[in-house]
């Protein structure tokens, strides 16, 4: 598998304030990497530094193969686009003037992508409207036009869709998947809002305490938090029988333990294993919610 960003035990420290404290992530090429984790847990601290707009203290980080301490980096780098912590637009200016000048500061030799540009983030009917009389979604979605400006191949997208009301959000998720599966843009999103990432996301990094505690699959944290039942008896070959029987989906833990997924009649199920000499000692039905399992894996309260 190939990676647009790599780290390995990055440190960045304030002081003595330790804001990533020996981080380790894979953005995997291709993908819609979903960077999950509580304000202040040290997000936007690994975007900005992935974008050079600031050092690590410590570790190493890699921008497609690239560390970056090699001078190519800033090459690597010109591959990316990013919108960090704001959309950086100049509210005076037309959504086409505003893509215009991020053509003069990348050094672009004409104007002939913004018309594809606009009409690709939903802004192509703005005309002569400034964008301090846009909504805040439109300013996050013209924050994203000044990202693609330079046609990058990488997409950093920090919080983007904090504040925004139910349409915005859809609009924001609906761009993020088409930039993904139509222009095969490989995309990082930073939020703290598992049930909207978990639309898009193929891939997720969960954060804590300036580090990575959970890196894994769309499928695996499906897999997850998947209804299943929990299962203790006295003999997991004689529950298998049953099962097979049942053309049930299930896992097996150990000898006396298993896993049951999806729907189950459990009087049914207690009434076959006694048919076939097998006693039930435990028996726990759980749905874990996206919002449980990400609890579970940093601690605190449920809000």
């Amino acid at each position: 598998m190939e990676y647009v960003l790599r780290t390995n035990a990055v440190k960045k420290e304030y002081g003595n304030y330790k804001a990533l404290n020996g981080l380790t992530m894979n953005v995997p090429e291709g993908g819609i990497y979903g960077f999950v984790g509580k304000n202040g847990s040290g997000k936007t601290t690994l975007i900005r530094l992935a974008c050079g707009l600031q050092k690590p203290t410590d570790g190493e980080m890699e921008i497609y193969g690239v560390s970056y301490t090699d001078k190519a980096v800033l090459k690597a780098r010109r591959r990316m686009g990013a919108v960090v912590e704001t959309p950086s637009v100049y509210l005076n200016m037309t959504a086409e003037d505003n893509l215009k000048e991020q053509c003069r500061i990348l050094g672009l030799p004409s104007f002939e992508s913004i018309p594809e540009i606009l009409r690709l983030v939903g802004l192509e009917n703005t005309g002569k409207k400034k964008a301090k009389n846009f909504s805040l979604g439109m300013r996050q979605r013209l924050g994203i036009a000044v990202a693609l400006t330079g046609n990058p191949d990488f997409l950093i997208l920090d919080e983007p869709i904090n504040g925004l009301d139910p349409q915005g959000i859809v609009e924001i998720r609906e761009l993020i998947l088409n930039l993904n599966r139509r222009h095969g843009i490989t995309v990082l999103v930073s939020s703290h809002y598992l049930d909207e990432l978990s639309k898009i996301a193929t891939h997720f990094g969960f954060i804590d305490g300036g580090r990575i505690v959970k890196e894994m699959s769309a499928k695996e944290l499906e897999s997850a938090c998947r209804k299943r039942v929990e299962i203790t008896v006295s003999d997991t070959k004689a529950l298998s029988r049953v099962l097979d029987g049942f053309n049930a989906e299930y896992s097996l833990l150990s000898d006396t333990e298993a896993e049951i997924f999806g729907e189950v009649n459990v009087t049914e199920l207690a009434l076959k294993l006694y048919e076939n000499r097998c006693t039930v000692h435990k028996i726990n039905e759980r749905n874990e919610s996206l919002e449980a399992f990400y609890i579970d894996l940093v601690g605190g309260e449920r809000q």
